[in-house]
C-alpha cells in the first residue's frame, strides 16, 4: 500500500487545521485517500491538540496513501494563525490547498483545485453545512464509497430540499454558471481555497494577532492588494461541512479582526508585520 510518492514541482500541499476533534478529524483522512488525484501531501496543523490526536495520525499514517507531516503548537488558547503559518513553511510544494479538520472532501476536490490552478490567481471554494446528526451518520465506508457525497443518499438521513443542494449535484456546465452568478465573494476561505507558496510568503502569512474571526479573509485580502486575483469554484470543489460547537467564537477577538481587516482595507496593506516573518523588536 505504499503510495507515497510525492511530486512537489507538481504536487499539491494540503493543509488541515485540527484541535481535539478525533472522530472528524479521521473522517477527513480518509476522504483524502479516496481522492482520484494522487500527488499530494498532507500537512496538519494542530492548534493543540492532546495525544488521542497524535495516536490517530500515527495510525492513519501507515494506513493512506499519502505523506503526513503533524505540525503542533503547546494549547495556548484559539492561535490557528499561528499554526498555520508554520504549516505553510513545513509545506513541499509550490501550491497549497488549506481546509479544515472538519471539511471532508469530495474525490475531485483536489482535482478540481489543481485544474483550475493558475499563476496570478488564487481559488476560492465554499462548503455544505450537515447537521449533527448525519455528520455522526457518516462512516469510513460512507466516504470511501462516496455515498456521503450523494443526495439521495443524504436525504435518506433526513437531509431536507434547499437550492444550496447545488452545490452537491452540480457538474460541468452548471457548475460554471452557478460560480459566475453566484452573489458570494471569491474571497480566500479557511476551509476551501488554494494558492501559490510564494504569494502567500509574499503577504507574509497570516497575521497572528488575529484569532477567530475573519483571519483568512485578511489573508485574501492582503493577496488582493499584492495584485491577484481570485477564481469562483464554489459549486466545483465540493466538501461537505460536519457540524460542531464552536466554544472558542468570542466577540471580542471578532471586533479586534475587524478592525485589522479595516487597516488591510484602507490602507491597502500587502505585509502584516506579524506573520511568517516577525518584525524586529
Amino acid at each position: 500500500m505504499e503510495l507515497k510518492n510525492f511530486n512537489s514541482n507538481t504536487g499539491i500541499s494540503v493543509i488541515i487545521s485540527t484541535y481535539n476533534a478525533e472522530e472528524w478529524l479521521e473522517k477527513v483522512i480518509w476522504s483524502y485517500h479516496a481522492q482520484s488525484f494522487k500527488n499530494f501531501e498532507m500537512i496538519i496543523a494542530d492548534d493543540g491538540s492532546k495525544h488521542p490526536t497524535f495516536e490517530l495520525i500515527d495510525k492513519l499514517k501507515a494506513q493512506v496513501h499519502f505523506p503526513i507531516t503533524h505540525v503542533w503548537h503547546k494549547d495556548d488558547g484559539f492561535q490557528k494563525s499561528m499554526i498555520l503559518n508554520k504549516a505553510i513553511t513545513a509545506c513541499n510544494s509550490h501550491y497549497i490547498l488549506m481546509s479544515d479538520g472538519d471539511c471532508l472532501a469530495r474525490e475531485d476536490f483536489l482535482k478540481i483545485h489543481n485544474d483550475h490552478r493558475e499563476e496570478g490567481y488564487f481559488l476560492s471554494g465554499g462548503y455544505y453545512k450537515l447537521p449533527m446528526s448525519i455528520s455522526k451518520a457518516i462512516t469510513k465506508e460512507d466516504i470511501v464509497s462516496q455515498k456521503c457525497f450523494q443526495l439521495p443518499w443524504l436525504k435518506s438521513k433526513g437531509l431536507q430540499g434547499s437550492f444550496k443542494n447545488n452545490k452537491l449535484t452540480a457538474r460541468g456546465l452548471k457548475a460554471k454558471l452557478l460560480n459566475l452568478i453566484t452573489p458570494t465573494n471569491a474571497s480566500w476561505n479557511g476551509h476551501n481555497s488554494s494558492g501559490w507558496k510564494s504569494d502567500i510568503l509574499k503577504v507574509n502569512g497570516f497575521d497572528e494577532r488575529m484569532q477567530y474571526g475573519g483571519q483568512d479573509r485578511e489573508l485574501g485580502e492582503r493577496l488582493f492588494n499584492l495584485g491577484l486575483k481570485s477564481k469562483q469554484i464554489r459549486y466545483s470543489a465540493v466538501c461537505l461541512h460536519l457540524d460542531h460547537k464552536r466554544g472558542y467564537k468570542n466577540q471580542e477577538s471578532i471586533d479586534k479582526n475587524r478592525r485589522i481587516r479595516q487597516t488591510t482595507r484602507s490602507e491597502r496593506r500587502q505585509w502584516t508585520d506579524y506573520g511568517i516573518v516577525k518584525k524586529e523588536g
